[in-house]
Protein backbone atom coordinates (compact mmCIF):
# COMPACT_ATOMS: atom_id res chain seq x y z
CA UNK A 1 0.00 0.00 0.00
CA UNK A 2 1.42 2.91 -0.82
CA UNK A 3 1.87 6.55 2.02
CA UNK A 4 -1.28 8.27 0.40
CA UNK A 5 -3.38 5.55 0.76
CA UNK A 6 -1.91 4.93 4.03
CA UNK A 7 -2.70 8.39 4.92
CA UNK A 8 -5.65 9.56 3.60
CA UNK A 9 -7.13 6.21 5.78
CA UNK A 10 -5.26 5.71 9.33
CA UNK A 11 -8.68 4.29 10.91
CA UNK A 12 -7.62 0.87 8.92
CA UNK A 13 -7.04 -1.62 11.38
CA UNK A 14 -7.27 0.56 14.36
CA UNK A 15 -10.42 -0.99 15.88
CA UNK A 16 -8.27 -2.92 18.14
CA UNK A 17 -6.66 0.06 19.91
CA UNK A 18 -9.44 2.68 21.13
CA UNK A 19 -10.93 1.08 23.80
CA UNK A 20 -9.45 2.78 26.68
CA UNK A 21 -7.35 4.98 25.18
CA UNK A 22 -6.94 8.63 26.91
CA UNK A 23 -6.69 11.74 25.12
CA UNK A 24 -3.24 12.38 25.48
CA UNK A 25 -2.17 10.65 23.08
CA UNK A 26 -4.70 12.64 20.39
CA UNK A 27 -3.20 15.70 22.41
CA UNK A 28 0.60 15.00 21.36
CA UNK A 29 -0.70 14.12 17.98
CA UNK A 30 -2.18 18.02 18.14
CA UNK A 31 0.73 19.09 19.40
CA UNK A 32 3.23 17.49 16.89
CA UNK A 33 1.00 18.32 13.67
CA UNK A 34 1.19 22.16 14.84
CA UNK A 35 5.15 22.10 14.95
CA UNK A 36 4.90 20.72 11.83
CA UNK A 37 2.61 23.06 10.02
CA UNK A 38 4.02 25.75 11.72
CA UNK A 39 7.03 26.70 9.49
CA UNK A 40 4.44 26.71 6.81
CA UNK A 41 1.74 28.90 8.39
CA UNK A 42 4.90 31.49 9.29
CA UNK A 43 5.59 31.82 5.67
CA UNK A 44 2.11 32.47 4.93
CA UNK A 45 2.06 34.96 7.46
CA UNK A 46 5.18 37.12 6.79
CA UNK A 47 4.16 37.19 3.32
CA UNK A 48 0.55 38.85 4.32
CA UNK A 49 2.19 41.21 6.84
CA UNK A 50 5.79 42.27 5.18
CA UNK A 51 7.48 44.79 7.27
CA UNK A 52 8.21 46.44 3.83
CA UNK A 53 6.15 45.12 1.47
CA UNK A 54 8.81 45.38 -2.01
CA UNK A 55 6.18 42.69 -4.08
CA UNK A 56 4.89 45.55 -6.59
CA UNK A 57 8.83 46.07 -6.92
CA UNK A 58 9.57 42.27 -7.31
CA UNK A 59 6.80 41.90 -9.75
CA UNK A 60 8.33 44.81 -12.34
CA UNK A 61 11.72 43.73 -11.78
CA UNK A 62 12.44 39.88 -11.21
CA UNK A 63 9.76 38.02 -10.74
CA UNK A 64 9.11 37.79 -14.29
CA UNK A 65 11.97 35.93 -15.08
CA UNK A 66 11.93 34.26 -11.71
CA UNK A 67 8.63 33.02 -13.01
CA UNK A 68 9.63 32.24 -16.59
CA UNK A 69 12.88 30.19 -15.41
CA UNK A 70 11.19 28.37 -12.79
CA UNK A 71 8.47 27.11 -15.50
CA UNK A 72 10.64 26.10 -18.06
CA UNK A 73 13.40 24.26 -15.88
CA UNK A 74 10.15 21.91 -14.17
CA UNK A 75 8.43 21.73 -17.99
CA UNK A 76 12.02 20.23 -19.32
CA UNK A 77 12.84 18.29 -16.56
CA UNK A 78 9.58 16.86 -16.28
CA UNK A 79 9.35 15.54 -20.26
CA UNK A 80 13.16 14.67 -20.19
CA UNK A 81 12.58 12.65 -16.96
CA UNK A 82 9.46 10.94 -18.09
CA UNK A 83 11.52 9.90 -21.43
CA UNK A 84 14.36 8.70 -19.74
CA UNK A 85 12.20 7.29 -17.06
CA UNK A 86 9.17 5.66 -19.11
CA UNK A 87 11.17 4.56 -21.94
CA UNK A 88 13.37 2.15 -19.40
CA UNK A 89 10.47 1.46 -17.99
CA UNK A 90 9.11 0.27 -20.57
CA UNK A 91 12.61 -2.09 -22.21
CA UNK A 92 13.28 -3.30 -19.34
CA UNK A 93 9.86 -4.58 -18.61
CA UNK A 94 9.17 -5.95 -22.53
CA UNK A 95 11.88 -6.83 -23.41
CA UNK A 96 14.46 -8.73 -22.77
CA UNK A 97 18.48 -7.87 -24.18
CA UNK A 98 22.05 -7.38 -23.45
CA UNK A 99 23.19 -6.05 -19.52
CA UNK A 100 18.95 -5.83 -19.14
CA UNK A 101 19.14 -7.73 -15.56
CA UNK A 102 21.95 -5.47 -14.44
CA UNK A 103 20.74 -2.37 -15.62
CA UNK A 104 17.25 -2.45 -14.13
CA UNK A 105 18.56 -2.11 -10.75
CA UNK A 106 21.35 0.42 -11.82
CA UNK A 107 19.08 2.59 -13.11
CA UNK A 108 17.70 3.52 -9.64
CA UNK A 109 21.73 4.40 -8.90
CA UNK A 110 21.29 8.17 -9.86
CA UNK A 111 18.62 8.61 -6.97
CA UNK A 112 21.89 8.44 -4.84
CA UNK A 113 24.00 11.62 -6.66
CA UNK A 114 22.11 15.38 -5.44
CA UNK A 115 21.66 17.00 -8.55
CA UNK A 116 23.72 19.56 -7.04
CA UNK A 117 26.96 17.28 -7.72
CA UNK A 118 25.66 16.09 -11.06
CA UNK A 119 25.93 20.01 -12.31
CA UNK A 120 29.82 19.90 -10.79
CA UNK A 121 30.74 16.91 -12.76
CA UNK A 122 28.72 17.85 -16.14
CA UNK A 123 30.60 21.58 -15.69
CA UNK A 124 34.05 20.26 -15.28
CA UNK A 125 33.26 17.64 -17.55
CA UNK A 126 31.57 19.72 -20.59
CA UNK A 127 33.85 23.21 -19.46
CA UNK A 128 36.81 25.08 -21.88
CA UNK A 129 39.44 22.91 -19.60
CA UNK A 130 37.22 19.87 -19.09
CA UNK A 131 38.39 16.26 -21.28
CA UNK A 132 35.59 16.76 -23.98
CA UNK A 133 36.41 20.64 -25.14
CA UNK A 134 40.42 19.52 -24.63
CA UNK A 135 39.86 16.35 -26.88
CA UNK A 136 38.20 18.62 -29.35
CA UNK A 137 40.84 20.95 -29.77
CA UNK A 138 43.09 18.58 -30.12
CA UNK A 139 41.75 16.05 -32.89
CA UNK A 140 40.60 19.55 -34.61
CA UNK A 141 43.75 21.70 -34.25
CA UNK A 142 41.37 24.67 -33.03
CA UNK A 143 43.80 26.60 -30.57
CA UNK A 144 41.23 28.77 -28.35
CA UNK A 145 37.32 29.12 -28.03
CA UNK A 146 37.36 31.66 -31.14
CA UNK A 147 37.81 28.97 -33.58
CA UNK A 148 35.07 26.98 -32.75
CA UNK A 149 31.26 26.94 -31.43
CA UNK A 150 30.30 24.88 -27.90
CA UNK A 151 27.00 25.03 -25.93
CA UNK A 152 26.94 26.65 -23.02
CA UNK A 153 27.45 24.62 -20.64
CA UNK A 154 26.55 26.85 -17.30
CA UNK A 155 23.14 27.30 -18.72
CA UNK A 156 19.50 26.76 -18.40
CA UNK A 157 19.42 23.40 -20.84
CA UNK A 158 22.11 22.49 -19.03
CA UNK A 159 20.46 22.36 -15.60
CA UNK A 160 17.37 20.39 -17.06
CA UNK A 161 19.42 18.07 -18.31
CA UNK A 162 21.20 17.58 -14.95
CA UNK A 163 17.61 17.46 -13.13
CA UNK A 164 16.13 15.08 -15.64
CA UNK A 165 19.17 12.62 -14.84
CA UNK A 166 19.08 13.13 -11.00
CA UNK A 167 15.03 12.58 -11.13
CA UNK A 168 14.20 10.23 -13.93
CA UNK A 169 13.91 7.23 -11.40
CA UNK A 170 11.12 8.31 -10.03
CA UNK A 171 9.62 7.62 -13.07
CA UNK A 172 11.36 4.87 -13.91
CA UNK A 173 10.09 3.03 -10.38
CA UNK A 174 6.00 4.30 -11.24
CA UNK A 175 6.08 3.11 -14.69
CA UNK A 176 7.76 -0.18 -14.30
CA UNK A 177 5.54 -1.13 -11.69
CA UNK A 178 2.47 0.20 -13.56
CA UNK A 179 3.61 -2.29 -16.09
CA UNK A 180 4.08 -5.28 -14.05
CA UNK A 181 0.52 -5.00 -11.93
CA UNK A 182 -1.03 -5.52 -15.65
CA UNK A 183 -1.40 -8.85 -17.27
CA UNK A 184 0.83 -9.82 -19.69
CA UNK A 185 -2.58 -10.97 -21.86
CA UNK A 186 -3.20 -7.26 -23.34
CA UNK A 187 0.57 -7.40 -24.92
CA UNK A 188 -0.33 -10.78 -26.74
CA UNK A 189 -2.90 -10.08 -27.74
CA UNK A 190 -1.60 -6.63 -29.26
CA UNK A 191 1.26 -8.93 -30.91
CA UNK A 192 -1.36 -11.26 -32.75
CA UNK A 193 -3.20 -8.57 -34.02
CA UNK A 194 0.01 -7.27 -35.74
CA UNK A 195 0.77 -4.35 -33.19
CA UNK A 196 4.77 -4.27 -32.53
CA UNK A 197 7.22 -1.49 -31.64
CA UNK A 198 6.20 1.85 -31.44
CA UNK A 199 2.44 0.79 -31.78
CA UNK A 200 2.32 -1.49 -29.20
CA UNK A 201 3.37 1.42 -26.79
CA UNK A 202 1.93 3.65 -28.41
CA UNK A 203 -1.74 1.68 -27.73
CA UNK A 204 -1.36 -0.45 -24.86
CA UNK A 205 2.03 0.63 -22.64
CA UNK A 206 1.23 4.02 -23.01
CA UNK A 207 -2.58 4.10 -21.70
CA UNK A 208 -1.99 2.07 -19.12
CA UNK A 209 1.40 3.55 -17.56
CA UNK A 210 0.32 7.34 -18.10
CA UNK A 211 -1.49 7.76 -14.33
CA UNK A 212 2.36 6.69 -13.48
CA UNK A 213 4.09 8.96 -16.39
CA UNK A 214 2.25 11.71 -14.97
CA UNK A 215 2.55 10.78 -11.35
CA UNK A 216 6.72 10.28 -11.58
CA UNK A 217 6.90 13.40 -13.71
CA UNK A 218 5.36 15.85 -11.08
CA UNK A 219 7.60 14.16 -8.37
CA UNK A 220 10.72 15.45 -10.39
CA UNK A 221 9.33 19.14 -11.27
CA UNK A 222 8.77 19.49 -7.81
CA UNK A 223 12.57 18.70 -7.17
CA UNK A 224 13.13 20.91 -9.92
CA UNK A 225 11.17 23.73 -8.55
CA UNK A 226 12.70 23.42 -5.02
CA UNK A 227 16.25 23.10 -6.13
CA UNK A 228 19.10 25.33 -5.34
CA UNK A 229 22.47 23.98 -5.87
CA UNK A 230 22.01 23.72 -9.71
CA UNK A 231 20.64 26.68 -10.55
CA UNK A 232 22.80 28.55 -8.66
CA UNK A 233 25.87 26.90 -9.71
CA UNK A 234 24.67 27.09 -13.38
CA UNK A 235 23.85 30.88 -13.17
CA UNK A 236 20.27 30.76 -13.25
CA UNK A 237 17.81 32.94 -11.32
CA UNK A 238 14.92 31.11 -10.17
CA UNK A 239 12.07 31.77 -7.24
CA UNK A 240 14.45 29.54 -5.14
CA UNK A 241 17.26 31.17 -5.74
CA UNK A 242 14.80 34.83 -5.85
CA UNK A 243 14.59 33.84 -1.94
CA UNK A 244 18.10 34.12 -1.40
CA UNK A 245 18.47 36.75 -3.24
CA UNK A 246 15.98 38.91 -1.22
CA UNK A 247 16.26 38.13 2.43
CA UNK A 248 20.73 37.91 2.50
CA UNK A 249 21.42 40.29 -0.01
CA UNK A 250 18.41 42.54 0.02
CA UNK A 251 17.50 41.95 3.83
CA UNK A 252 13.74 41.73 3.52
CA UNK A 253 11.89 39.24 4.84
CA UNK A 254 8.52 39.82 3.88
CA UNK A 255 9.51 39.64 0.00
CA UNK A 256 11.20 36.29 0.55
CA UNK A 257 8.30 34.80 2.30
CA UNK A 258 6.13 36.34 -0.31
CA UNK A 259 8.26 34.51 -3.17
CA UNK A 260 8.44 31.47 -0.66
CA UNK A 261 4.58 31.22 -1.43
CA UNK A 262 4.83 31.47 -4.69
CA UNK A 263 7.07 28.36 -4.63
CA UNK A 264 4.40 26.92 -2.39
CA UNK A 265 1.71 27.39 -4.76
CA UNK A 266 3.48 26.25 -7.55
CA UNK A 267 4.24 23.34 -5.72
CA UNK A 268 0.82 22.84 -4.48
CA UNK A 269 -0.69 23.06 -8.00
CA UNK A 270 2.29 20.17 -9.38
CA UNK A 271 1.33 17.88 -5.76
CA UNK A 272 -2.58 18.25 -6.79
CA UNK A 273 -1.63 17.66 -10.60
CA UNK A 274 0.34 14.27 -9.41
CA UNK A 275 -2.30 13.51 -7.19
CA UNK A 276 -4.74 13.52 -10.13
CA UNK A 277 -2.37 11.76 -12.30
CA UNK A 278 -2.55 8.44 -10.01
CA UNK A 279 -6.15 8.91 -8.89
CA UNK A 280 -7.07 6.10 -11.75
CA UNK A 281 -3.49 4.07 -11.39
CA UNK A 282 -5.67 1.38 -10.29
CA UNK A 283 -7.29 -1.06 -13.10
CA UNK A 284 -9.29 -4.19 -12.67
CA UNK A 285 -7.60 -7.08 -13.09
CA UNK A 286 -8.69 -10.47 -13.65
CA UNK A 287 -10.08 -12.55 -11.05
CA UNK A 288 -7.48 -15.11 -11.90
CA UNK A 289 -4.08 -14.64 -11.17
CA UNK A 290 -2.54 -12.48 -13.80
CA UNK A 291 -0.29 -13.53 -16.37
CA UNK A 292 3.23 -12.41 -16.28
CA UNK A 293 4.44 -10.16 -18.77
CA UNK A 294 6.87 -12.13 -21.40
CA UNK A 295 9.90 -10.16 -22.13
CA UNK A 296 10.23 -10.65 -25.93
CA UNK A 297 14.04 -11.26 -26.74
CA UNK A 298 16.29 -8.70 -29.13
CA UNK A 299 18.94 -9.38 -31.25
CA UNK A 300 21.05 -7.52 -33.67
CA UNK A 301 20.85 -3.61 -33.99
CA UNK A 302 17.78 -3.96 -31.90
CA UNK A 303 19.45 -5.36 -28.76
CA UNK A 304 22.15 -2.60 -28.88
CA UNK A 305 20.16 0.05 -29.07
CA UNK A 306 17.83 -0.87 -26.18
CA UNK A 307 21.06 -1.50 -24.38
CA UNK A 308 22.46 2.13 -25.43
CA UNK A 309 19.04 3.58 -24.73
CA UNK A 310 18.52 2.16 -21.22
CA UNK A 311 22.35 3.05 -20.03
CA UNK A 312 22.21 6.79 -21.21
CA UNK A 313 20.44 8.01 -18.14
CA UNK A 314 22.71 5.82 -15.76
CA UNK A 315 25.45 7.14 -17.32
CA UNK A 316 24.19 10.79 -16.88
CA UNK A 317 23.12 10.33 -13.54
CA UNK A 318 25.32 8.17 -12.00
CA UNK A 319 28.47 7.50 -13.85
CA UNK A 320 29.41 10.56 -15.09
CA UNK A 321 29.10 12.12 -11.70
CA UNK A 322 30.48 9.43 -9.60
CA UNK A 323 33.35 9.44 -12.46
CA UNK A 324 34.61 13.15 -12.14
CA UNK A 325 34.18 13.66 -8.18
CA UNK A 326 36.32 10.12 -8.05
CA UNK A 327 38.78 11.35 -10.27
CA UNK A 328 39.21 14.77 -8.49
CA UNK A 329 39.56 12.95 -4.65
CA UNK A 330 41.91 10.81 -6.30
CA UNK A 331 44.06 13.27 -8.30
CA UNK A 332 43.79 15.79 -4.60
CA UNK A 333 44.17 13.21 -1.68
CA UNK A 334 45.12 16.14 0.38
CA UNK A 335 41.31 17.10 0.35
CA UNK A 336 40.76 14.07 2.53
CA UNK A 337 42.75 15.23 5.02
CA UNK A 338 41.60 19.30 6.20
CA UNK A 339 40.68 19.40 8.90
CA UNK A 340 37.01 21.15 7.85
CA UNK A 341 36.33 18.12 6.17
CA UNK A 342 35.97 15.93 9.67
CA UNK A 343 34.15 18.77 11.44
CA UNK A 344 31.50 18.59 8.34
CA UNK A 345 31.44 14.83 8.42
CA UNK A 346 30.85 14.66 12.32
CA UNK A 347 27.81 18.04 11.97
CA UNK A 348 26.61 15.70 9.03
CA UNK A 349 26.40 12.79 10.72
CA UNK A 350 25.22 14.44 14.36
CA UNK A 351 22.36 16.52 12.84
CA UNK A 352 21.32 13.73 10.57
CA UNK A 353 21.10 11.23 13.46
CA UNK A 354 19.48 13.65 15.93
CA UNK A 355 17.28 14.83 13.19
CA UNK A 356 16.10 11.17 12.41
CA UNK A 357 15.68 9.97 16.23
CA UNK A 358 13.48 12.91 16.58
CA UNK A 359 11.34 12.62 13.48
CA UNK A 360 10.70 8.71 13.69
CA UNK A 361 9.92 8.94 17.51
CA UNK A 362 7.03 11.99 17.31
CA UNK A 363 5.95 10.57 13.54
CA UNK A 364 5.46 7.38 15.95
CA UNK A 365 3.61 9.58 18.92
CA UNK A 366 1.52 11.15 16.08
CA UNK A 367 0.48 8.26 14.15
CA UNK A 368 0.08 6.09 17.13
CA UNK A 369 -2.09 8.85 18.94
CA UNK A 370 -4.43 9.76 15.65
CA UNK A 371 -5.57 5.94 15.32
CA UNK A 372 -6.17 6.25 19.33
CA UNK A 373 -8.67 9.22 18.32
CA UNK A 374 -11.79 9.19 17.22
CA UNK A 375 -12.12 12.51 16.32
CA UNK A 376 -12.04 13.87 12.99
CA UNK A 377 -9.39 16.86 13.55
CA UNK A 378 -6.64 14.93 14.32
CA UNK A 379 -7.27 12.44 11.12
CA UNK A 380 -7.59 15.59 8.90
CA UNK A 381 -4.19 16.87 10.25
CA UNK A 382 -1.89 13.57 9.76
CA UNK A 383 -1.95 14.16 6.01
CA UNK A 384 -1.64 17.65 6.09
CA UNK A 385 1.55 17.21 7.74
CA UNK A 386 3.16 15.95 4.96
CA UNK A 387 3.29 19.06 3.42
CA UNK A 388 7.14 19.92 4.52
CA UNK A 389 8.28 17.28 2.24
CA UNK A 390 6.78 18.86 -0.60
CA UNK A 391 7.90 22.06 0.23
CA UNK A 392 11.77 23.11 -0.78
CA UNK A 393 14.34 23.50 2.34
CA UNK A 394 14.65 27.43 1.44
CA UNK A 395 10.66 28.27 1.65
CA UNK A 396 11.18 26.21 5.74
CA UNK A 397 14.02 27.75 6.71
CA UNK A 398 12.09 31.22 5.98
CA UNK A 399 9.25 30.19 8.21
CA UNK A 400 11.55 28.34 10.92
CA UNK A 401 14.11 31.10 11.69
CA UNK A 402 11.81 33.79 12.61
CA UNK A 403 9.66 32.19 15.00
CA UNK A 404 12.70 30.39 16.51
CA UNK A 405 14.84 33.47 16.48
CA UNK A 406 12.01 35.42 18.96
CA UNK A 407 12.35 32.24 21.21
CA UNK A 408 15.74 32.81 21.65
CA UNK A 409 15.06 36.33 22.43
CA UNK A 410 13.02 35.31 24.83
CA UNK A 411 15.04 32.61 26.47
CA UNK A 412 17.85 34.54 26.53
CA UNK A 413 16.26 37.79 28.03
CA UNK A 414 14.81 35.38 30.85
CA UNK A 415 18.32 33.78 31.70
CA UNK A 416 19.84 36.79 31.76
CA UNK A 417 17.14 38.53 34.17
CA UNK A 418 18.05 35.29 36.13
CA UNK A 419 21.20 34.55 36.24
CA UNK A 420 23.11 37.88 35.08
CA UNK A 421 24.58 36.53 32.35
CA UNK A 422 23.87 36.37 28.29
CA UNK A 423 23.49 32.59 26.82
CA UNK A 424 23.72 34.05 23.69
CA UNK A 425 21.38 32.47 20.85
CA UNK A 426 20.81 28.76 22.34
CA UNK A 427 18.41 27.73 19.46
CA UNK A 428 19.70 29.65 16.41
CA UNK A 429 23.13 29.60 17.28
CA UNK A 430 23.27 26.27 17.07
CA UNK A 431 22.38 23.50 14.86
CA UNK A 432 18.66 23.06 16.99
CA UNK A 433 17.69 25.23 13.37
CA UNK A 434 18.84 22.91 11.23
CA UNK A 435 17.54 19.53 13.28
CA UNK A 436 13.80 21.31 13.55
CA UNK A 437 14.02 22.43 9.17
CA UNK A 438 14.90 18.29 8.68
CA UNK A 439 12.00 17.31 10.79
CA UNK A 440 9.88 19.21 9.29
CA UNK A 441 10.82 18.55 5.48
CA UNK A 442 11.28 15.11 6.46
CA UNK A 443 8.27 14.19 8.77
CA UNK A 444 6.22 12.65 6.00
CA UNK A 445 9.39 9.96 4.97
CA UNK A 446 9.09 8.71 8.76
CA UNK A 447 4.77 9.29 8.78
CA UNK A 448 4.40 7.01 5.66
CA UNK A 449 7.12 4.43 6.99
CA UNK A 450 5.32 4.05 10.96
CA UNK A 451 1.82 4.26 9.42
CA UNK A 452 2.45 1.37 7.02
CA UNK A 453 3.65 -0.44 10.05
CA UNK A 454 0.91 -0.42 11.82
CA UNK A 455 -1.43 -1.39 9.10
CA UNK A 456 0.57 -4.34 8.99
CA UNK A 457 -0.43 -5.57 12.29
CA UNK A 458 -3.37 -7.56 12.71
CA UNK A 459 -6.06 -5.69 14.47
CA UNK A 460 -6.77 -8.53 16.89
CA UNK A 461 -3.07 -8.85 18.76
CA UNK A 462 -3.65 -4.79 20.17
CA UNK A 463 -7.43 -6.21 21.09
CA UNK A 464 -5.97 -8.69 23.02
CA UNK A 465 -3.63 -7.29 24.68
CA UNK A 466 -6.03 -4.48 26.13
CA UNK A 467 -7.93 -7.34 26.97
CA UNK A 468 -4.66 -8.56 29.05
CA UNK A 469 -4.61 -5.25 30.77
CA UNK A 470 -2.15 -3.27 28.91
CA UNK A 471 -2.42 0.64 28.43
CA UNK A 472 -1.88 2.12 25.49
CA UNK A 473 1.42 2.71 26.17
CA UNK A 474 2.00 -0.27 27.18
CA UNK A 475 0.27 -2.03 23.76
CA UNK A 476 2.68 0.28 21.98
CA UNK A 477 5.84 -0.30 23.87
CA UNK A 478 5.54 -4.32 23.98
CA UNK A 479 3.51 -5.16 20.72
CA UNK A 480 3.79 -3.00 18.29
CA UNK A 481 7.43 -1.42 18.14
CA UNK A 482 8.95 -5.10 17.98
CA UNK A 483 6.57 -5.97 15.30
CA UNK A 484 7.44 -2.35 13.59
CA UNK A 485 10.99 -2.82 14.02
CA UNK A 486 11.51 -3.25 9.63
CA UNK A 487 9.53 -0.10 9.20
CA UNK A 488 10.94 1.98 11.93
CA UNK A 489 14.48 1.15 11.08
CA UNK A 490 13.58 1.97 7.41
CA UNK A 491 12.41 5.72 8.78
CA UNK A 492 15.52 6.27 10.47
CA UNK A 493 17.80 5.72 7.84
CA UNK A 494 15.96 7.24 5.31
CA UNK A 495 15.72 10.49 7.17
CA UNK A 496 19.03 10.30 8.15
CA UNK A 497 20.06 9.99 4.30
CA UNK A 498 18.04 12.92 2.87
CA UNK A 499 19.28 14.87 5.97
CA UNK A 500 22.84 14.36 4.70
CA UNK A 501 22.06 15.46 1.62
CA UNK A 502 19.87 18.36 2.16
CA UNK A 503 21.33 22.12 1.09
CA UNK A 504 19.01 25.22 0.51
CA UNK A 505 17.81 24.80 4.22
CA UNK A 506 21.33 24.22 6.09
CA UNK A 507 23.03 27.13 4.07
CA UNK A 508 20.40 29.21 5.33
CA UNK A 509 20.12 28.22 8.95
CA UNK A 510 23.47 27.13 10.15
CA UNK A 511 25.31 29.38 12.04
CA UNK A 512 28.28 31.05 10.66
CA UNK A 513 31.50 29.08 9.96
CA UNK A 514 28.86 25.87 10.84
CA UNK A 515 29.55 23.17 8.17
CA UNK A 516 28.07 20.00 6.57
CA UNK A 517 29.07 17.36 3.42
CA UNK A 518 26.60 18.86 1.54
CA UNK A 519 27.14 22.70 1.96
CA UNK A 520 31.31 22.03 1.90
CA UNK A 521 30.96 20.10 -1.45
CA UNK A 522 28.89 23.05 -2.54
CA UNK A 523 30.78 26.22 -1.07
CA UNK A 524 33.83 24.37 -2.58
CA UNK A 525 32.36 23.72 -5.67
CA UNK A 526 31.18 27.34 -6.14
CA UNK A 527 35.08 28.57 -5.37
CA UNK A 528 35.80 26.08 -8.54
CA UNK A 529 37.66 23.94 -5.72
CA UNK A 530 36.75 20.61 -7.14
CA UNK A 531 39.27 18.82 -5.47
CA UNK A 532 38.09 19.77 -1.89
CA UNK A 533 34.94 19.49 -2.73
CA UNK A 534 35.07 15.91 -4.04
CA UNK A 535 35.59 14.00 -1.19
CA UNK A 536 32.50 15.58 0.67
CA UNK A 537 30.68 15.03 -2.58
CA UNK A 538 31.77 11.40 -2.34
CA UNK A 539 30.76 11.04 0.90
CA UNK A 540 27.16 12.12 0.56
CA UNK A 541 26.83 9.84 -2.30
CA UNK A 542 28.11 7.08 -0.11
CA UNK A 543 25.37 7.66 1.98
CA UNK A 544 22.83 8.23 -0.39
CA UNK A 545 23.61 4.68 -1.69
CA UNK A 546 22.37 3.42 1.41
CA UNK A 547 18.70 4.56 0.86
CA UNK A 548 18.62 2.97 -2.71
CA UNK A 549 19.81 -0.14 -1.70
CA UNK A 550 16.85 0.33 0.49
CA UNK A 551 14.33 1.46 -2.16
CA UNK A 552 15.79 -1.27 -4.49
CA UNK A 553 15.13 -3.83 -1.95
CA UNK A 554 11.70 -3.27 -1.65
CA UNK A 555 11.19 -1.85 -5.07
CA UNK A 556 13.01 -4.55 -7.10
CA UNK A 557 10.23 -7.10 -5.90
CA UNK A 558 7.50 -5.08 -7.77
CA UNK A 559 6.19 -2.63 -4.54
CA UNK A 560 4.89 0.02 -5.74
CA UNK A 561 7.29 3.50 -4.60
CA UNK A 562 6.67 6.64 -3.03
CA UNK A 563 5.89 9.67 -4.31
CA UNK A 564 6.20 13.19 -2.72
CA UNK A 565 3.44 15.39 -2.63
CA UNK A 566 0.90 16.96 -0.17
CA UNK A 567 -2.15 16.39 1.36
CA UNK A 568 -1.42 12.22 2.35
CA UNK A 569 1.47 11.70 -0.61
CA UNK A 570 4.25 11.36 1.93
CA UNK A 571 6.99 8.21 0.66
CA UNK A 572 6.84 4.52 2.66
Amino acid sequence: MSAPEIASHPHRHDHGLRQGSGRAWSVAAGLIAALVLLPVGTVIWLALNPSENIWPHLMATVMPRYLMNTAILAAGTGMLAAAMGAGAAWLVSLYDFPGRRLLEWALLLPLAVPAYIGAYALADFLDYSGPVQMALRGWFGWASARDYWFPQVRSLEAAILVMAAANFPYVYLLTRAALHEQSGGAYEVARALGTGGWGLFRRVGLPLARPAIVAGSAIAMMEAVADYGVVSYFGVQTLNTGIFTTWLERRNAGGAAQIACVILLVVMILALWERFGRRNARYSPSARQPRPILRQPLRGPAAAGASIACFIPFALGFILPVGVILNYALAYPQGWITPGLARAAWHTITLGATASVLTVLLALVMVYGVRLSGRALPRLLMPVTTIGYAAPGAVLAVGILFPLAALDHRLADGWLALTGTDPGLILTGSGAAIVLAYLVRFFAIAQGAIDGGFTRVPPSLPMAARSLGRDAGGVLRDLFLPLMKGSVGSALLLVFVDSGKELPATLLLRPFNYETLATRAHEKASLEDLGNAAPAALLVMAVGLLAVALLARANLGLRKPAARGIAGDGPV
